[in-house]
């Protein structure tokens, strides 16, 4: 049925195609401006709606250039507030949103702020933490910043060449526009890729000479995780009564993961960003374990006893990851 209801949608995707195209066009040539900043910033994001790990690479690319002052900005999807936010101990996942709130909760050493005037909130971290770094979440269609580096992610099973514009596809922005990216990473591949399947994606994606295209894998945790110190390794949750309840885009590897482990669950699926209710909490609360994604876990944690995540990491090959250090290097 939501198929056939995309397929109906089409007359609207052509339109919505044309305005991106022409919002681009306007850019391209100068009536709508882009602004750069002394401050360098490393955009991350993708042509799509969801679903290709923009939060893990984030974290990945924290944990990468650890030795530098960094701050990361994000609008703040389904926040409850206004304006530039510069999180602290006194917000909670309402004043940040789900993911930056995540990053928070794991970083503390790193200024998260959230905003989403872009150039507003890059000039005020600029101002208030003059951070080395900025990373800037989910903004590879807001053009009007011009980052120094733009990495565009793309995921294995649904490469944007492969897909049309909103709402018969999932594409938000053209992609001819993959051409201002200068590392595309294709994320959520097989662990263990073929050098045949690599040329035959990178034939694909067609990258520019100054581009380089890069592999990711999704590398999971062993053990399940809670805000305490209580941990189970992922071989003791067989047998166990458990619910895995997702509110992201893409569930299906967690989902094969999990199957490929020998645990069994009952899955409540709920979409990306999901505001869980007292009902829908009602539905789940209980079984022997409530099992997460991180990203969920801060929008449930303190309205559940038994509520456990998995965490979930990009993991690259060793000269994947030299190539995007060697890039990253010439910001500084």
């Amino acid at each position: 049925m939501l198929r056939l209801l995309r397929l109906l949608a089409f007359p609207i995707s052509v339109i919505y195609g044309v305005v991106v195209h022409a919002r681009n066009l306007l850019f391209d040539v100068g009536v709508f401006r882009s602004r750069s900043f002394d401050t360098p910033v490393v955009c991350v994001g993708n042509l799509s709606v969801g679903g290709t790990g923009k939060t893990p690479m984030i974290e990945f690319l924290v944990r990468l250039l650890g030795n530098h002052k960094i701050a990361i900005l994000s609008r703040g999807y389904k926040r409850k507030s206004e304006g530039f936010v510069l999180a602290g101990p006194e917000h909670t996942v309402h004043d940040l949103g789900d993911e930056p709130f995540q990053l928070h909760r794991k970083f503390m050493e790193v200024a998260v702020a959230v905003d989403a005037d872009r150039q507003h909130g890059i000039a005020q971290l600029a101002k208030t933490v003059n951070p080395d770094l900025i990373l800037l979440d989910d903004a590879f269609q807001h053009r009007k910043v011009r980052p120094h580096f733009s990495i565009l992610l793309t995921a294995y099973y649904t490469l944007y060449v492969d897909d049309w514009y909103l709402p018969t596809g999932n594409l938000r922005d053209s992609k001819r526009e993959a051409r201002r990216a200068d590392v595309i990473i294709v994320t959520k591949c097989p662990e263990h890729m073929t050098e045949e399947k690599r040329e035959e994606i990178l034939n694909k994606l067609g990258p520019m000479p100054n581009q380089k295209v890069l592999f990711a894998h999704l590398g999971y945790d062993n053990a399940v995780k809670s805000s305490g110190p209580e941990q189970h390794l992922l071989e003791q949750l067989r047998g166990k009564n458990i619910a895995l309840v997702t509110g992201i885009a893409r569930p299906e590897p967690l989902v094969r993961f999990l199957q490929s482990k020998g645990i069994d669950f009952q899955h409540f699926k709920f979409r990306d960003h999901h505001d869980f209710s007292d009902k829908d909490i009602a539905s789940f609360k209980d079984f022997d374990m409530i099992l997460t994604t991180e990203k969920d876990y801060v929008r449930l944690m303190g309205r559940l006893d038994n509520l456990f995540y998995l965490e979930v990491a990009h993991r690259f090959a060793e000269r994947d990851k030299r190539i995007m250090e060697e890039r990253l290097k010439a910001l500084f």
